[in-house]
């Protein structure tokens, strides 16, 4: 009788423990697998995490953005619903299981369609005073397809905000010592990719975590997801008062289309002239081998060894074709679109004008007198010959581009481009050749009434030498 009496004291005991832990915390018993899973309409952990950088590192860049207001404000808000859509797609793989990939491809829709979106925008506006900053962020908002990568997706934003600085370091360059909020703009913007590596590195470090339990996920789903209470995202932090909680776009989700997952990516890495000025996928089909793909139209890009392009995927949308350009506007000489061109010629020129040259395609340009600066940028089988540049020559995004130095330059850079000869003048010999992510790049030197060709490096090896590392050109054998 006394065991008894015991054993239903400890029971009575049990059961108010329970009770209590229930009333108390009614989610803190079961958090982790509720979050996970959505049940009882309980967020994510994951989802949490991602709303904490949105109302953090996301909504500075906004208030920034909106201080510089114009172009620069636009864009901004686009990527804020950018950020949103992916937000929604979070939250459903919180609550449902993967699906097949080609329903993956209809559910990325409305984040590949922002990111178009985006980058559409930079296109439009080439003439845009915030060009440096609109291309910043269409160089990098790709980086948002960091949820089809595996099984490493934080390298991959890290590879994408890399090319968002070869930008931002311009904007730096123009306003650091006059005008700071662009300088407190640069770094609120990469700051968002820097939280969004140390976010997918806690919470997807080998890939976006999909619910082990609930409904396969699906468009249905999806609207679901977004009527729900638990969609909205919580209000933002005090400094923004009157801000209201960030709201989701319900009609992007009802957009069922059939790409695929391909697709995703074509789109993703397309416009920047590094995207740079898109130009046909050829058979490198590597961005991180063939910059120049991110300058096409979309490039297919497939960062995992699951997710390979399907033969049937919709290309990108036709290629517009624009009108060719050789015109001086302000003081820039805008050389745009030209096509098997070879007897363009640009006279009377003036030390304080630039030249920028922009998806030419075989054509041939010669710059007389002296300028400031010139910019190739996303062209293929181009040839450049000028007199004299008392800055800066540089080109980026390109292929098989050949330049010719008729005077002097202090410096040429060479930026993500495949193929550059560059034939220097008796004069311009003390010229500094800069280059990055750049292959198949020779210099050819004067000598006996004739040229001799030297290789620029492009393999490198590195040591520690006791103290520092020592960086070198590495021969290459054979």
């Amino acid at each position: 009788m006394a065991e008894t009496h015991g054993l239903m004291e400890r029971l009575e005991k049990a059961v108010t423990r329970l009770e209590s832990l229930f009333s108390d915390s009614p989610r803190s018993g079961g958090m982790e697998y509720d979050g996970i899973n959505g049940v009882n309409g309980s967020i994510a952990p994951y989802v949490e995490a991602f709303d904490r950088l949105l109302n953090g590192s996301v909504a500075e860049f906004l208030r920034y953005s909106k201080i510089l207001e114009g172009d620069v404000k636009t864009h901004a808000e686009m990527v804020r619903a950018a950020f949103q859509a992916q937000r929604s797609f979070l939250l459903l793989a919180s609550q449902c299981q993967e699906p097949q990939e080609n329903e993956v491809a209809v559910l990325l829709k409305p984040i590949s369609e922002k990111i178009q979106e985006i980058q559409n925008f930079r296109e439009r506006n080439r003439g845009s005073k915030m060009f440096n900053h609109l291309s910043a962020v269409s160089e990098s908002i790709p980086a948002l397809g960091w949820i089809t990568v595996s099984p490493k997706p934080g390298p991959y934003v890290k590879e994408m905000n890399d090319a968002a600085t070869f930008y931002t370091n311009r904007v730096l360059k123009d306003y650091k010592n006059s005008d700071t909020r662009h300088v407190d703009w640069v770094k609120s913007y990469l700051n968002i990719w820097s939280e969004l590596q140390a976010y997918i590195k806690e919470h997807h470090t080998t890939g976006l975590t999909w619910s082990k339990t609930g409904p396969v996920a699906s468009s249905m789903s999806m609207r679901s997801v977004l009527t729900s209470g638990s969609g909205l995202s919580p209000p933002p932090p005090p400094p923004p008062p009157p801000g209201p909680p960030p709201i989701f776009d319900t009609e992007t989700a009802k957009d069922e289309g059939t790409a695929s997952r391909s697709a995703l990516f074509a789109q993703l890495n397309q416009g920047e002239a590094i995207t740079k000025g898109l130009r046909h996928v050829s058979d490198d089909q590597k961005t991180h081998k063939n910059p120049n793909l991110r300058a096409q139209g979309p490039p297919v890009r497939s960062p995992t060894k699951n997710h390979t392009p399907s033969p049937t995927s919709p290309k990108n949308s036709p290629q517009q074709n624009h009108p060719p350009v050789l015109e001086l506007e302000g003081k820039k000489w805008r050389v745009e679109y030209q096509e098997d061109k070879n007897d363009l010629v640009i006279n009377n020129t003036e030390l304080k004008q630039v030249a920028y040259i922009f998806k030419c395609n075989k054509s041939t340009l010669q710059i007389k007198g002296k300028i400031n600066s010139i910019t190739i940028d996303n062209c293929k089988k181009f040839g450049l010959v000028f007199d004299n540049v008392v800055g800066i020559v540089e080109v980026i995004n390109s292929r098989d581009i050949q330049i010719q130095v008729m005077g002097k330059v202090p410096t040429i850079s060479i930026n993500k481009t495949e193929g550059c000869h560059i034939y220097l003048s008796e004069e311009s010999l003390d010229c500094e050749i800069v280059s990055a992510k750049s292959s198949e790049m020779n210099i050819l030197i004067p000598q006996d009434g004739d040229y001799k060709e030297f290789p620029v490096p492009e393999q490198f090896k590195t040591a520690w030498d006791g103290s520092k590392l020592v960086t070198e050109p590495a021969e290459i054998v054979g």
